[in-house]
């Protein structure tokens, strides 16, 4: 697929058209997209499947509360650096003792400090023209991490630790950069303004529908419509963590191990709820709400006799 083609998703993934467009854009310009929303809205699948689907390199950095710029660039390994130096020494004292053995240093050189830099996925994207690069969950980091991207980000290289060598790549072969955020933290200004922004909207009724199909596309369309019902109605009992996309599949993937009436009384009965429900206040409020008085007419409705 050329770099300027429009990907609209796969057998598996729905990307919309605003998405789509959004990731276009980043593509042919050259810069990264910034992709917010709710959890389990398909932030971190766009890249996965976009690779996926076309056979790209892939490289991943789940960001977590000690990332930094090393870890995800380029770090020099300055053990085996010194291993390495004692070695050579310890060679020369051998050789001028005339001894013809010689200990390994697994034909690194020390005079060639580009042996010891250990490639984050960040260098390695940079080296892989036309791959895939997910910063996964970038809100977790400290925030000098973004702030610290943004050289880079502007000029599309990375100068290599110690030896300075630098790796760099032309707006063209740059790699497709996803960067997503749960927002726990606000991003700096700066940061964002390096980025192509888009805000994943949670799915409508009829989008997710047609996520769950090309997920499960054997699926009684009763169960998926009863299991669409209940999963919309949880969200609109104001819940401390409302349930997601990938909850619902996990539930749905749950639910298909039986036959359509045992799978229709287990969803009216909220049998494996734990799958979309996951605090323990949410879970009495639940229950308090579908299975209260006041809510039998909506049972009624949602869910088979």
């Amino acid at each position: 697929m050329a770099k300027k083609d429009l990907w609209d998703g796969n057998d598996i993934y729905v990307c919309d058209g605003d998405l789509a467009q959004a990731f276009h854009m980043a593509r042919v310009l050259g810069m990264p997209l910034l992709i917010e929303g709710e959890p389990g809205t398909g932030k971190t699948e766009l890249p996965l499947q976009y690779s996926k689907s076309h056979g790209l390199d892939l490289h991943v950095y789940p960001v977590g509360s000690k990332a930094n710029v090393e870890q995800f660039v380029a770090k020099f390994d300055h053990v085996k650096y010194l291993r390495d130096s004692q070695i050579e020494v310890l060679n020369m004292q051998r050789e001028e003792k005339g001894m013809d053995s010689k200990l390994s240093t697994g034909g690194r050189s020390t005079e060639q400090l580009d042996d010891y830099i250990l490639m984050g996925p960040a260098a390695k994207a940079f080296m892989s023209p036309h791959s895939v690069l997910l910063i996964d969950e970038i809100d977790k980091a400290p925030r000098e991490f973004p702030n610290d991207l943004l050289y880079a980000l502007s000029h599309r290289k990375f100068v290599m630790p110690e030896s300075g060598r630098v790796i760099e790549v032309s707006e063209e072969d740059m790699p497709a950069i996803v960067i997503t955020s749960n927002r726990e933290q606000e991003l700096p200004t700066a940061f964002k303004g390096r980025c192509i922004y888009h805000y994943i909207a949670f799915p409508e009724p009829d989008t997710m529908k047609s996520i769950v199909i090309r997920h499960y596309p054997k699926a009684d369309d009763e169960v998926v419509n009863t299991a669409l019902n209940i999963f919309y109605h949880m969200r609109n009992l104001g819940l401390e963590r409302a349930p997601s996309t990938r909850e619902l599949l996990h539930w749905l993937k749950y639910l298909q191990q039986f036959a359509k009436e045992e799978t229709l009384e287990k969803m009216k009965n909220l049998d494996g709820i734990g799958a979309l429900i996951k605090t323990q206040s949410d879970l009495e409020k639940v229950q308090s709400k579908l299975f209260s008085s006041g809510s039998s007419d909506y049972m009624k409705r949602s869910l088979p006799n």
